[in-house]
């Protein structure tokens, strides 16, 4: 069996990592731990479930059925499948996920240092690093892996190590009566479960790109790329999880998510912690939109069987990102909600079932849960308008 390089399962799972932590991972965990206080180990340990371990599940379910294509429409039928994984790629490729990483990066790396760039002056300047990185498909993993990924984690750790060093106040009891329940919720929206769609292709084509063309040599190199990503995750989740406990009796309830997370850095860094926080999600927001360009140039490469290359899906995704993203933050998330209320819930009953594809012999079993998630979907879906 071909042997695996420890120096590619470091690279290609930090890569993996810096794909899955965007900036909502940033601002749920210090959230949650708020509002779980003394409880916090419990509301991370749902957050983790959801967020860490069915996200690397997920990817390892992908690469196990030869990629997301061809698991997803295998399991629940080619035109179903097909249909559901254009709709997932579409709103984390290019729709929702890239203008959103955008239009956050400008709200809490720009707009507070300076009113002298403009939203669109910024895109263009923002989905212009994502097109250099992405263009030559051998090589954006590694450049993430290699040299955007250290950045982030030493930015992140500073925060993390400051308020371990000198908390900001004592843990108090939960303002939530439900910290499992919000655990598991705010693991639901970092939205990380859809991307694995597209990270599986990246995943298998990276590997294959570096030599590893034996499936079950493929399948082991995964499992250790994703304890490394996981590991790092975990590490960084639980360090803002406790910084957001910590801050409970300190700081005001009233303030939302990214509201809270720049509170907290300031309190225990300053200005200077607001300029590292600033760093930290330039590039959480960077690496998660170059991830994603690649991932959905690989697939629609794929199901268009070579006859539409990667590089011209890269300008397509790009201008139309771009564009989105000029419509600001809050229409893209209001825009998202009701999509991803309704394709969640069918995807992920598929990906956790299709790690049990050896025993389940007949495919009316993923087609009928996939089926009930979409009623169950398009039900939270409607009530939510009524």
């Amino acid at each position: 069996m071909q042997k695996i390089k420890t120096r590619d399962v470091i690279v290609i799972g930090f890569a993996l990592f810096s794909m899955f932590f965007g900036a909502g991972n940033l601002i749920f965990p210090p959230h949650l731990g708020m509002t779980s206080g003394d409880e916090w180990l419990t509301g991370f340990s749902c957050f983790i479930f959801v967020e860490v371990f069915l996200s690397c599940v997920g990817i390892y379910a992908m690469v196990l059925g030869g990629g997301s294509i061809t698991a997803l429409e295998d399991a629940i039928g080619k035109i179903p499948g097909r249909i559901l994984n254009i709709i997932i790629i579409l709103c984390t490729g290019v729709l929702i996920a890239p203008p959103r990483t955008a239009a956050t990066t400008f709200e809490m790396s720009i707009a507070p240092f300076t009113d002298k760039i403009s939203l669109l002056a910024f895109s263009i300047i923002f989905f212009a690093i994502v097109f250099i990185t992405t263009i030559r498909p051998t090589r954006f993993v590694d450049i993430i892996g290699k040299y955007l990924t250290p950045i982030l984690v030493i930015c992140t750790f500073i925060l993390i190590i400051a308020g371990i060093v000198n908390p900001i106040g004592e843990i108090a009891p939960p303002l939530s009566s439900t910290v499992a329940q919000d655990g598991v919720i705010a693991g639901y929206q970092t939205m990380d479960i859809l991307a694995v769609v597209g990270f599986g292709i990246v995943m298998l084509n990276t590997l294959r790109l570096k030599g590893y063309t034996d499936h079950k040599v493929q399948l082991k190199a995964i499992i250790y790329i994703c304890i490394v990503a996981g590991l790092l995750l975990c590490s960084i989740y639980g360090g803002l999880a406790y910084l957001g406990a910590t801050s409970s009796q300190v700081i005001s309830h009233d303030l939302n998510q990214a509201q809270l997370i720049v509170a907290i850095t300031h309190h225990l860094l300053g200005s200077t912690g607001t300029l590292i926080l600033g760093i930290i999600v330039g590039f959480a927001c960077l690496t998660t939109a170059i991830g994603l360009a690649g991932a959905t140039a690989y697939f629609f490469e794929k199901i268009s069987n070579g006859k539409v290359k990667y590089q011209t899906w890269i300008v397509i995704n790009i201008l139309i990102s771009a564009s989105l993203c000029n419509l600001g933050l809050t229409s893209i998330i209001n825009l998202a909600v009701p999509i991803l209320t309704t394709i969640c819930p069918p995807f992920m009953v598929t990906v956790i079932l299709l790690l049990f594809r050896n025993h389940i012999k007949n495919n009316t079993i993923y087609k009928v849960c996939a089926f009930i998630g979409l009623i169950f979907g398009l039900y939270y879906t409607i009530q939510s308008y009524i």
